[in-house]
Parts: C-alpha cells; structure tokens; sequence
C-alpha cells in the first residue's frame, strides 16, 4: 500500500492536541458541577443526561477524523496494467557554445536567450525523444536521445562557454557528432537543429551536410547575430564589463554570421534556414514544420499503477460520524415505580 497524498498524514498532529482539549473540558465541567452542589444529589437529578458527559461520543468523534485524515491522505493499493505508445522523431539540438555566444544583441546574451528558448521548446514537445550536443572548436553529446524531458533540461541549464575548452566554431564536427548519436540503421524520423553565431574555419560543414543527408537527416539551422559582426564583451568575476575580446594584434574581434552556409546546410538536408532577431528565435517555426512530419514508435511500456482506495476509510468516518451526531447528551434511564414516598 502507498500514499497519493502523505503530506496529509500531518494532521494526526490534531488527534492527541483534541484528546487533551477534551480531557481538560471534561474535568472543567465535573469541576464546576462540584462548586454547584452535591455531587450524589446531582447525579440523581441528572441521570438521565450524564452530567460528566459521554466520553464515547468523544472516542467517536476522534476515530472518525482519524479515518478521515487517513482518506485524505489517498491510499492505493492494487494495480492495472496499462499500454502507453508513444510515436515522435529522434531531435537533436547542436548548441554552439563559443564565447561568441556572450554578445549582448540578443539579452542577456546569445547562450542563455538560446537556452531558454530550447528549455521552452523541449516543453511544448510530446513523444519526441531529445538531445543536446554542445560544440565549439570541437563537439561533444551533453544529452543523449532521451524521452525524459526534466532531465534534458538539467543538462541544458548546464551549458556554458567554459563547457569546451577549445575556442572556433565547428560547424561541421557538430554535424557530424550528431550523425553519431542518431541511430545509424534508419533513414528518416531524424531532425538536427543547428543554433549559431559563427563562421566555420576549421571544419567542412557542407561535405558533413551531404552525409548528414545521406544518414536521413533534416537539418535546421538558426543564425545569431549579423553578418556585419558583433564585439564580444568580457565579463569580471562580477559581471561588470571589462572590455571586448581582441586578437593578437589589438583589434576587437567581430563575430560574423555566415548566413550563406547555412542556408546550404539546410537546402542539402531538405531542411530550412531561420535568422534569430533579439524578439524570437524561431524555434516555434522549426516546431510548427516537424510537427507535420511522419511520426516513428519510440516506445510502449507497460505501466503498474496503484488504485485509489480512499472511500475505505472514507466510510467508516461517516460511520463514526453518524454515531456521534445521534448518540446525543440525554440516556433513556429504566426505573420502576418505587411507591410514592421512595
């Protein structure tokens, strides 16, 4: 047997605070009957109500809260058997994780408006299995392909741009990374959303696009950023700005997007380019489109689930109840004609 409800089981804690709240109003009323007059006379001329009260009417009143908390508190017990399908895609999200992503076009900052936005994504989804890749010079699986959505985001809040030492913006190795974790025997049902910032000078992301397509991948691809650049500030250890990240030479260096990329990215994987604005991401549109897309069973498992048994106890309460509400102060009192004078 369990509990639904066990936070319930704290108003036991009103059982033994009535118990004595009773106990001293019983002893307050024989007190006081005692100060009204004898004691023996009393009882005679109150035998029919019990001047000392009935404490089995108290005994009821407390076992039927008793039950009552214990109805409150949802017992279940017993089980039934249930066949859960779910029918999605496989969605990788490859989150470009350079220092780039620390420009302020986009507030706060590129990183954590995109991280938001996935966390909101991965909300609205239902059936689909996630994961996140994480890529700068290189690109690693934060998450795997999970249906547990709780956990992916914990893995998404993680991300930042310290999670990959190795600065660049690797387009093509997050591709192919991605191609990786995607489960090889199938060609379709596979979608990979692609959020950058960058130009890629250290990989071939279109000769990666071409086996991504050959793999049955749709890739997405999102823009930050502009193709004119954008300065990345530096933060201290308090968050102030403390400048903006220059090269060796002493010039400030200008994240540019390489919008032309991946638009191709896109067009080779039969996928579509977005260009994120500081007011959306796009990521809505990406949801709006695959969720048109044939669906694939990822999973039926067979599910144990507890039988609410509340009604139990909710019916002895009653019970109780009942007794105690008609049971009444006044007893009958059974006594024979003792002749006139007696």
């Amino acid at each position: 047997m369990k509990f639904a409800n066990p936070e319930g089981f704290y108003l036991l804690f009103l059982i033994p605070i009535l118990v004595i709240f009773f106990l001293k109003a019983r002893k307050r009323k024989i007190q006081s009957l005692h100060k009204f007059g004898n004691i023996t006379l009393l009882e005679k001329l109150t035998s029919s109500s019990g001047f000392k009260g009935k404490p089995h009417r108290y005994i009821f009143f407390l076992l039927a809260l008793t039950f009552l908390i214990l109805s409150i508190a949802r017992p279940q017990w017993g089980t039934s058997m249930q066949t859960i399908k779910r029918k999605g895609l496989d969605l990788l999200i490859a989150l470009d994780t350079s220092k780039s992503m620390l420009a302020e076009d986009i507030k706060p900052n590129r990183l954590e408006r995109a991280k938001y936005e996935i966390a909101h994504f991965i909300d609205n989804l239902q059936g689909d299995r996630i994961g996140v890749i994480c890529f700068a010079g290189t690109s690693f699986v934060q998450c795997p392909l999970t249906l547990d959505y709780a956990a992916a985001k914990l893995f998404l809040k993680a991300i930042d741009t310290q999670i990959i030492p190795i600065g660049g913006t690797a387009i093509g190795k997050a591709i192919e990374k991605s191609c990786q974790a995607f489960i090889k025997e199938e060609r379709k049902h596979k979608v990979l959303i692609l959020l950058t910032d960058g130009e890629d000078h250290e990989s071939e992301p279109l000769e990666a696009a071409k086996e991504a397509a050959r793999e049955g991948i749709k890739i997405y691809t999102i823009g930050l950023g502009s193709e004119a650049g954008e300065p990345i500030p530096l933060k201290n250890e308090k968050g102030a700005n403390n400048g903006y990240l220059k090269d060796r030479k002493g010039n400030i260096v200008m994240s540019k997007l390489d919008q032309e990329t991946l638009e191709k990215i896109a067009l080779l994987t039969d996928g579509k380019y977005f260009h994120a604005s500081s007011a959306d991401m796009e990521l809505k549109k990406v949801f709006e489109d695959i969720a048109n897309m044939e669906k694939k069973e990822l999973q039926s498992r067979k599910y144990t689930q507890y039988e609410d048994r509340f009604y139990f106890f909710l019916l002895p309460a009653l019970f109780f109840l009942f007794l105690e509400f008609f049971l009444g102060e006044h007893r009958r009192v059974k006594k024979g004609w003792a002749g006139r004078f007696k």
